[in-house]
């Protein structure tokens, strides 16, 4: 069983997708710890609901991001991490602490990368009448929503859709695209190489750098 720990800044939902699916043994891991930014982030209290150890860490006691994230690393290395998942961490991330994660470090995205990287991505669908949009989970690199693409989950996007029916509607594909992908790398059965991600040895998209 692999070591899962997950970094959160919000509400958690992603968070409690794995915790769900890490307890009907749908992936061969448990998540060991949970760690915030933010003190009121109700992941924590997901974590605590569930028996994991959950940690808010303050950006503000540390002189700049390389600093917080050396300290982030020594905390979450203490619980030995196999997986570190990225749910809804709402902070960029220094070259120092993805070099140290590297492999092993999950994002999701709430679009069809490579568009729309960043912030507020349903509008940006929206605004530009998109025919889809989707939700992407990737490696981590240290390209902004730009590391080696694993899973893609694509929606249409409707006449009357807002930004909030458009983020109702991806996250329930977030919470079924997610423990799937984690699952993989918890088998082992999932690589990155080269800076393109494999499943059972197959690439899974085309290298876009």
């Amino acid at each position: 069983m692999k070591n899962i720990v997950v970094l959160i800044s919000g509400n958690g939902s992603n968070l409690q997708a794995i915790i769900d699916a890490c307890r009907s043994n749908k992936i061969a891991g448990n998540i060991v710890a949970v760690f915030s930014n933010k003190a009121a982030a109700y992941g924590l209290e997901r974590a605590k609901l569930a028996d994991i150890p959950a940690y808010f860490i303050d950006p503000n006691q540390f002189k700049d991001r390389t600093a917080y994230d050396e300290a982030l690393i020594e905390q979450i290395d203490a619980y030995q991490p196999d997986i570190v998942v990225l749910a809804g961490f709402m902070r960029i991330l220094s070259p120092t602490f993805v070099t140290h994660y590297q492999h092993r470090l999950l994002n999701i995205h709430p679009s069809l990368l490579p568009k729309y990287p960043g912030l507020h991505t349903h509008r940006q669908v929206l605004a530009n009448k998109e025919s889809f949009h989707g939700v992407t989970v990737h490696f981590v690199t240290e390209k902004l929503d730009g590391g080696p693409m694993i899973i893609q989950a694509r929606i249409p996007v409707l006449p009357d859709d807002t930004e909030q029916s458009l983020q109702t509607r991806i996250q329930k594909e977030e919470y079924r695209i997610y423990p799937l992908a984690i699952s993989w790398l918890a088998q082992e059965r999932l690589k990155m190489d080269n800076n393109q991600a494999f499943l059972d040895d197959i690439a899974l998209f085309d290298n876009l750098d």
